[in-house]
This record gives C-alpha cells, sequence and structure tokens, in this order.
C-alpha cells in the first residue's frame, strides 16, 4: 500500500487516519442511482448453485471470488462501483468523529447494496460501512458477492477495519476490495491480503450444519 517506509507500514498524516478525528473533508459528490432492489424470494437455480455451505467453504477453492465474467450484461467498472460508495458517503451519520465513509458492495446478479457509518455515542456500538452494506444485501436475501468498494475523503486509501475483514470474509469470501477517495481508484486488494489467517469455519469441529446462510 502507499504509504511504506522500511517496511514499517503506512505512515499515516495527522488527522487523516480513519476515526482520528475531524479532517478537511470536499463537497460530497452524489452518485448516479444505485438500485437497492432485493433479490426475488428464494432466488433461482443460478444463485442457489452458487451458494457456499459450511463443508465447502473449508476446501480453499470454495474461496475464491467469483470471476466478473460470470455476470450478465456488461460488468460494473470499479470507478463506477466506487462513485456508487461515494455517494452513500453522504448519508454518514459522523457526529461524533466528522469520519465519512461509504461503501458499494456488489452482488453476483449485479445489484449493488450501499452502506454507509453510523456513529453511537458509546462509540462502540458504532458500525462502520461496510458492515451496514453487507448487512443491508444479507437482510435482502442476497448471498453471492462480487466486489466491494469503499470511498473516504482522504488521500490516503482507507481499508476495512478488522471486523469488517472477518464479516465480509465470512459471508462473501476472497472477493475484491476497492479503495479510494471521493475522485479515483487508489488501492485493490484481495481480502485474503487483507485478512491473511482468519477464522472461519474451517476450524470448528465437525457438527450440524449452521452455516450464517441458513441453507
Amino acid at each position: 500500500m502507499a504509504g511504506s517506509d522500511s517496511g514499517r507500514g503506512p505512515r499515516w498524516p495527522q488527522g487523516e487516519r480513519r476515526g482520528a478525528g475531524p479532517n478537511p473533508r470536499k463537497a460530497d459528490r452524489r452518485a448516479p442511482a444505485v438500485s437497492t432492489a432485493p433479490a426475488s424470494p428464494g432466488g433461482g437455480p443460478e444463485r442457489r448453485g452458487t451458494q457456499r455451505r459450511v463443508r465447502e467453504r473449508r476446501d480453499e477453492t470454495a474461496w475464491q471470488g467469483v470471476p466478473l465474467d460470470a455476470l450478465d450484461g456488461a460488468a460494473i467498472t470499479d470507478a463506477a462501483l466506487l462513485a456508487a460508495a461515494a455517494g452513500a458517503r453522504v448519508h454518514a451519520q459522523a457526529r461524533y468523529s466528522g469520519f465519512k465513509v461509504g461503501a458499494a458492495l456488489e452482488t453476483l446478479d449485479g445489484t449493488v447494496v450501499t452502506g454507509c457509518n453510523i456513529e453511537n455515542a458509546t462509540y462502540g456500538l458504532t458500525l462502520c460501512a461496510e458492515r451496514v452494506a453487507l448487512v443491508k444485501a444479507l437482510s435482502e436475501g442476497h448471498r453471492a458477492f462480487t466486489r466491494i468498494a469503499v470511498a473516504a475523503d482522504t488521500e490516503w486509501p482507507t481499508p476495512p477495519c478488522g471486523a469488517c475483514r472477518q464479516l465480509l470474509w465470512e459471508y462473501c469470501g476472497d472477493i475484491d476490495v476497492i479503495l479510494g477517495n471521493l475522485e479515483t481508484v487508489s488501492g485493490q486488494h484481495r481480502l485474503a491480503s487483507l485478512l491473511p489467517l482468519p477464522f472461519d469455519a474451517r476450524l470448528l469441529a465437525d457438527g450440524p450444519d449452521q452455516s450464517p446462510r441458513g441453507e
């Protein structure tokens, strides 16, 4: 990632680290409207075929990201997905930190589900944009995902926090993570590179199938 110095990791400028406090922000820019219609109840055979059971996820190959050529129609560009995240960012509830973040999660059928960070006075109950988008998508019936974009008004890329990485791995697998600011894409990673040694169902003892996908 940009900003690395002799293996010490990014040198975050004062006030620009995620959640570090208020920082100068550019004017919010809204992206074109994005469809967030829920998936049809039950889904079709092709969607059910993409869902992974817990036992299947114990196989490393089951965690491969969904190739974009599996999508019907024209693929959404990284820039367009980032623009959707930037559009969601304007709705962020960040009265305490002043640090607004937006996320856009792409499903297998091409639907884009967005989210923004929602802060709380207790701080510990604050929800990150990535988790809001994921929970929103799951609640609408989506079960297979291809990419997520995260947008913030910073010079440096703003990656998902550890808790978000864990939840994204659990429900999305090794998807692409697109990072950027309000103007351009500034980083792209596979989730496995951001969470190289995750705790997941493969580490649990054999037992009844307790797949979070409800299969």
